[in-house]
């Protein structure tokens, strides 16, 4: 083992080690009660959500998968900051709403917002299901982000299994233990760190290479043109292109983990000063962008077998920084990875007890035994992610974009229970049910189904839903009775 070796890991451990001291210091009183373990009080401030919020978007996929996808596809990976641009207006519009309703109503989770309107139980337990779903992978994203990061950093040294066990340890005990307020605190700390290391990356490594971004760009236009002109260099037509930003735009706007961190706010206003900053952290995609670009002529005529690894191979093997550098970027990639992580499995496993263990075996549950049931889900379905994260997924772009065609499917039945009082509840459910089957068959290929034209499997799931919602709304005689919002 060398000594840069030896200089990586005490960085990056005594990095762990300063997180999960963060993250257990913020347990507060609260903490022991259900409302403050799952939404921190209600009382989360502008800042603190602002960090919270943009570790929802930037995760092991920004640090890995976003440089990936601009080192293999080229342009097509603007459609990352396509959707983004879109966030800002989600949050605007739908955050003061559904945090006006949390604190009306008592919600904590998404499901209980959809079974409270509906007056369905059931309904509120499909959406539960569904959002675990869309989780589970999503979540299983950074435990192999974080297995990726320390594989390569530390040559072998912490292999792939023990880097992504390594990492989510420490984040399940801090969730565990101290709920949103350790999520809140740890991400502040982390997006600080992450947002630093990423724009030094960004510009040092074309620097380094090219003498500057725009001369790494001008490289890029004379030798391999075809990286910065749509369809791409692997042929991505704008159907997908297209139709991919609606549905990460559309699904992200029904992710759980947001309407949760929508929930803990003090106000819908706190909401809305989040939307007019939150393109500032959006700008920590533009210098990870430039790292898969710089690749691209670096790997001419020797691609690497797996893009994911493009930033990990510029740092470590192509630029050669020192082993201090590559310390503070493992623990910024490390950073992304685990503050999504962090929101990611506290909020499944809030869905897990809220909406699908509470309405059936757990009915009469007191307080106590339901926060305990949580933090012992937080465990399990960490657990069950990281075990799927050692199938070693080939493209964490290409998981997400799954995740994001499942989650989407909520969309009718989340505008019902906010603005469209009239759709009933057996509309909404049924296109909920056949627009994620038809996505599921169609995306897996499963009896020989793809998609037409090309496009992400999610537009035609999403497409029957909201055929089948207008449909039955249009034949459906009888209306139900839903519950005052």
């Amino acid at each position: 083992m060398s000594s840069d070796t030896l200089i990586i890991v005490a960085i990056t451990l005594v990095y762990l080690i300063g997180v999960l001291i963060v993250g257990i210091r913020a347990r507060g009183a609260s903490a022991s009660s259900l409302e403050g373990y799952v939404a921190g009080g209600r009382h989360m401030g502008v800042i603190v959500l602002f960090f919270i919020l943009g570790a929802e978007i930037f995760s092991a996929f920004a640090f890995l998968g976003t440089p990936g996808w601009a080192y293999q596809n080229g342009a097509p990976a603007l459609y990352i900051l396509a959707y983004l641009a879109l966030v800002p207006i989600v949050i605007w519009t739908m955050g003061p709403r559904v945090s006006e309703l949390g604190r009306k109503h008592g919600y904590l989770t998404q499901g209980d917002m959809i079974a409270d309107h509906f007056d369905s139980k059931t309904l509120g337990m499909l959406a539960g299901v569904i959002g675990i779903i869309a989780l589970v992978p999503y979540l299983t994203i950074q435990i192999a982000g974080a297995g990726l990061l320390f594989e390569a950093a530390t040559d072998g040294l912490i292999p792939f299994w023990l880097g992504g066990l390594l990492a989510f340890v420490v984040v399940a005990i801090y969730v565990f233990t101290s709920g949103l307020s350790g999520i809140g605190w740890t991400n502040l700390v982390q997006g600080i760190m992450m947002i630093v290391i990423a724009w030094f990356l960004g510009l040092a490594i074309p620097k380094v290479l090219y003498g500057g971004v725009g001369e790494m760009f001008l490289r890029l236009q004379e030798q391999a043109p075809e990286y910065l002109t749509m369809p791409g260099a692997n042929g991505m037509n704008w159907g997908y292109f297209s139709t991919a930003i609606l549905i990460s735009a559309f699904g992200g706007a029904m992710w759980p983990h947001l309407f949760m961190k929508f929930y803990a706010t003090d106000s819908g206003k706190a909401l809305r000063k989040v939307s007019v900053f939150y393109p500032l952290y959006a700008y920590l995609l533009i210098p990870l962008l430039f790292i898969g670009f710089a690749g691209i002529l670096v790997f001419e005529g020797n691609p690497l077998d797996r893009p994911d690894k493009i930033l990990l191979e510029m740092v470590i093997n192509v630029v050669d920084f020192s082993p201090w550098i590559v310390g503070l970027m493992l623990s910024g990639a490390l950073a992304a990875a685990m503050s999504t992580g962090a929101n990611l499995a506290h909020t499944a496993a809030v869905i897990f007890v809220q909406d699908i263990l509470k309405p059936t075996v757990m009915k009469n549950a007191s307080e106590n035994t339901s926060v305990n049931a949580i933090r012992m889900s937080v465990v399990g379905l960490s657990a069950i992610s990281y075990i799927l994260a050692l199938v070693n997924p080939s493209s964490l772009v290409v998981i997400l974009l799954t995740a994001y065609g499942i989650i989407v499917q909520m969309f009718p039945m989340v505008m019902g229970a906010l603005f469209m009082p009239n759709l009933r509840r057996q509309s909404v459910m049924v296109g909920a049910i056949l627009g994620t089957l038809l996505f599921i068959l169609m995306d897996f290929g499963i009896a020989g189904l793809s998609s037409p034209f090309g496009w992400h499997a999610g537009i035609w799931g999403l497409l029957l839903n909201v055929i089948v919602v207008a449909i039955w709304q249009k034949f459906l005689t009888k209306p139900d009775p839903v519950a005052s919002s």
